[in-house]
């Protein structure tokens, strides 16, 4: 019988989580360092958007009682 740590399975996913934020902060993160003209605003929104979304599945992942729930989280 495999039994499954929750707790370190929740930190591998808020781990996969923390990546995949990463991942789509980062065509943003150059418009907001360099201030780009007419782009800093949209890209700070836009980041805002992304923090929201990966806020929700930090909750999510928080919440799960299953691996299968904090595999559905992240999808």
């Amino acid at each position: 019988m495999i039994v499954i740590n929750i707790d370190k399975a929740k930190s591998i996913g808020h781990d996969m989580r923390r990546a995949a934020r990463a991942q789509e902060f980062a065509p943003y993160d150059e418009a907001i360092a360099k201030q780009i003209p007419g782009q800093a605003e949209g890209a700070e929104a836009a980041r805002q958007a992304i923090r929201e979304k990966y806020a929700a599945i930090q909750t999510a992942i928080d919440a799960a009682a299953t691996p299968d729930e904090i595999k559905a989280a992240l999808e």
